[in-house]
């Protein structure tokens, strides 16, 4: 049990007599994910984790960077409401592996994103150069 996530409460039964410990714990909602074909089911973290790992396999990637990242996500999935469509994910996940590894993000996207020939590489690859670009440019005080 986390630290300060719990609520112990001390209790007595009012028929018996007898005391017992409850514990309290705040509910966290389940976000709902909404695939391309219309079909609702509830976000899970591990396939989230799985699908960042495949990305990273042969990357230099620890895991704790891969469970950072599947954290960042569940927390954007939350903060969206009940509700994030299945592109709203991966996009999340795009996003911070792109920070993360260039090489992750680009398989990533390829599954993501659905490529079917080099050309869908390229154009990629272009916006990721795009991206270093424009990070390279901005000004840290700005």
């Amino acid at each position: 049990m986390e630290q300060g996530s719990a609520i112990r409460r001390r209790r007595e039964c009012l028929s018996c007599s007898r005391r017992f410990t409850t514990y309290e714990r705040p509910s966290r909602a389940v976000a709902v994910v909404v695939k391309r074909s219309g079909q609702r089911e509830p976000f899970e973290r591990r396939k989230v984790v799985a699908g960042i790992r495949a990305a990273c396999k042969n990357r230099p990637v620890d895991e704790e960077a891969i469970e950072t990242l599947a954290s960042d996500v569940e927390d954007v999935v939350r903060s969206r409401g009940p509700e994030i469509t299945s592109e709203g994910v991966g996009l999340a996940v795009l996003e911070r592996l792109r920070l993360l590894d260039d090489v992750a993000s680009v398989r990533f996207a390829s599954v993501y994103k659905g490529f079917d020939d080099v050309g869908d590489f390229a154009r990629e690859l272009g916006l990721l150069r795009e991206d270093r670009g424009r990070k390279e440019t901005v000004p840290e005080d700005g």
